[in-house]
């Protein structure tokens, strides 16, 4: 026979080890949405990088979706540090 103990035992460990996976999985998706928010960041850095090695007077578009507007290139600029704020206020 089983003593009442054991099955709390159990009962106990079971839940225990629930927690334990559900805690894993949340460490897992905050390590994915960091690495997101990071890629995110440096490819809006590498691209305003770029663009500043452009003339003043230069137009550019941007990619929505499957449109494409056109813009200023201060207008990139000023979205790219937007971009790269967000992503470090998020991490």
């Amino acid at each position: 026979m089983v003593a009442p103990m054991d099955l709390e035992l159990k009962k106990a460990f079971t839940e225990l080890h629930a927690k334990a996976m559900d805690t894993q999985q949340k460490v897992k998706l905050a390590g994915i949405q960091t690495e997101q928010l990071n890629r995110m960041k440096k490819h809006a850095h590498l691209t305003d990088t770029e663009i500043m090695t452009l003339v003043d007077e230069i137009n550019m578009y941007e990619g929505i979706g499957r449109v494409f507007i056109l813009h200023s290139k201060g207008v990139i600029h000023n979205q790219l540090l937007e971009k790269q704020k967000i992503a470090e206020e998020e991490n």
